[in-house]
């Protein structure tokens, strides 16, 4: 059986979701908690990281680019984009809404136990994003 990779992104980006709804769909795909890049995330931390990715941009759009899918795993290239018009948490610190388009490319590898995830690995290029709209600048060698 196919993962619902399509119904796992509106979970991120659709706005109408929100409150003890949101906690209850998430624990529809996620098993709570869920092991994000090592550490333990509940459903209510997972659907307050998508209330948070959906208040950094206007007019959020996702566009899905590669699903490899295994036995347990499956692995998952997606952009996420939109005017950047909330605060954007980064690696390298938060960057302040700037207005400016914004386009952030992500890999999630994730593992399924009974059809739930219950690991993730994610990597997303923030460097690159902020990179190709002068945010960041590389210093002398």
């Amino acid at each position: 059986m196919a993962f619902d990779v399509e119904g796992l992104m509106r979970l991120w980006t659709d706005p109408g979701l929100s409150g003890p709804a949101a906690v209850e769909a998430f624990r529809r795909f996620y098993t709570d908690p869920v092991t994000v890049n090592g550490t333990p995330l509940s459903a209510a931390d997972l659907a307050a990281r998508a209330a948070g990715i959906r208040g950094t941009f206007a007019d959020l759009r996702r566009e899905l680019l590669e699903v490899c899918e295994g036995e347990d795993r499956v692995a998952v290239a997606f952009r996420l984009s939109g005017r950047q018009t909330g605060r954007l948490a980064t690696s390298a610190g938060t960057l302040e809404a700037t207005g400016a388009a914004l386009s952030l490319r992500v890999i999630d590898i994730l593992t399924l136990t009974d059809g739930r995830i219950s690991s993730i690995w994610m990597v997303a290029d923030e460097l690159g994003a902020l990179a190709a709209h002068d945010l960041v600048r590389l210093g002398p060698a």
